[in-house]
């Protein structure tokens, strides 16, 4: 057998995937996944939508397409950013098939082996998954219940000359934290002293549940050069559609536009036609409200079972929004063989080491309340209590 390329020999699959395995066991209740719940799927709009597509535009929903995505979806998407203070033009927009496809993009362009980037630690697993495909290494920068520390991303931005920050600032994936808008304005300023991109993440920011919007890092940079803003569609409408979308500087946008013609040519015409219509019909906001109502539900359901149920000496996040509950048990403990005792008694969850470039944390794990009913997940956090 020919051997594996260099820069994918010691890259692993998605703990997260693997763990999937286990679910279909007969009466597995999952926190583990990070998946938006089908029942908030508009799925009788979204055939609507396509059905007339084909009927009036078959011929060109189904062509090749423009790399940097329709010029209809971008005008629409410089609109929705606009409301977030996000002020773009649609040649600041690239489409992407799913933000992750941003990362990877940015990745690519800007990062060479060897190269540094800084995330909080702990961080997306998908993140870390692409730069090591690319031979960048990430390192972890130390959070607080507030996230980033600021002293400490400082230092490592000095130490490691890292050119790249990878932030997802709202409702973290997998803290559920916000940062703060002073540790957004310093990071900005961090990043412009020493010379760094910053590669905001906002999956998870319209899923606001309680608390007042925090501005986003990208409406913060006054000349637009400094942050490479990433936005999805997957929690808002549907994962499947794969429709997400960068915003940047039109230099930066322009050679994002090269890299992505060697990867997929372009995002899905279908799919795009189908999340601008659906946009432009006024139906995005009003589910967004539908969707907050539904999720704030199983958040709280949560919160009030891991008070109920779960030992008082843990400490665990209380998120304003967004979809996951980040646990820390007592120094010493292991999350791995917590989960391995859950998995027997029909409860999954991720060990919080994955989510760590250095795998540290392994007192740590994280919930996922999106998938579930709220008495679902008040049975599985009861058997989580009376394994701990």
């Amino acid at each position: 057998m020919i051997p594996f390329s260099d820069r994918m020999e010691k890259v692993t699959g998605s703990a997260i995937r693997e763990i999937f395995s286990l679910l279909a066991r007969p009466g597995m209740i999952s926190f583990a996944g990070g998946n938006p719940n089908p029942e908030t799927f508009p799925s009788k709009d979204v055939a609507e939508i396509t059905a007339g597509l084909m009927e009036s535009a078959g011929d060109r929903v189904l062509q090749y397409g423009a790399t940097p995505g329709t010029a209809s979806l971008r005008e629409s998407v410089c609109e929705m950013v606009g409301r977030k203070g996000i002020s773009a033009s649609p040649d600041d927009v690239l489409i992407l098939t799913g933000s992750t496809q941003g990362m990877d993009l940015v990745t690519k362009t800007f990062l060479n082996d060897g190269d540094v980037i800084l995330t909080e630690g702990p961080t997306f697993l998908g993140a870390l998954q692409t730069f090591r495909t690319y031979r960048v290494e990430p390192i972890g920068v130390a959070v607080d219940d507030d996230g980033m520390v600021m002293e400490d991303l400082e230092e490592k931005l000095i130490a490691t000359k890292a050119k790249v920050i990878y932030t997802i600032p709202t409702f973290q994936n997998p803290t559920g934290r916000t940062l703060p808008l002073e540790r957004r304005k310093r990071m900005l300023e961090l990043a412009k002293k020493y010379g760094a991109l910053i590669m905001e993440d906002d999956p998870y920011s319209d899923l606001r549940y309680s608390g007042a919007p925090v501005p986003t890092i990208r409406s913060l940079d006054d000349l637009g050069d400094t942050v490479i803003y990433l936005g999805s569609f997957s929690k808002v409408i549907s994962p499947g559609l794969r429709v997400g979308f960068a915003i940047a500087d039109g230099k930066i946008v322009r050679k994002l536009i090269i890299a992505k013609q060697g990867t997929d040519l372009h995002t899905s015409n279908l799919s795009q036609a189908i999340v601008d219509k659906y946009i432009r019909l006024g139906k995005l906001y009003p589910h967004i409200e539908e969707c907050r109502s539904f999720y704030v539900r199983q958040r709280d359901a949560m919160l009030d079972a891991i008070k109920k149920y779960l030992p008082k000496n843990l400490r665990y996040t209380q998120p304003d929004g967004g979809i996951f509950i980040w646990a820390s048990m007592a120094e010493g403990e292991q999350a791995i063989e917590l989960f391995k005792k859950s998995v027997e008694a029909c409860v999954a969850f991720v060990p919080g080491e994955y989510f760590y470039p250095d795998l540290s944390g392994k007192n740590t794990f994280r919930l996922n309340f999106s998938m579930c009913s709220p008495e679902t997940i008040d049975e599985g956090i009861k058997r989580l209590g009376q394994l701990m």
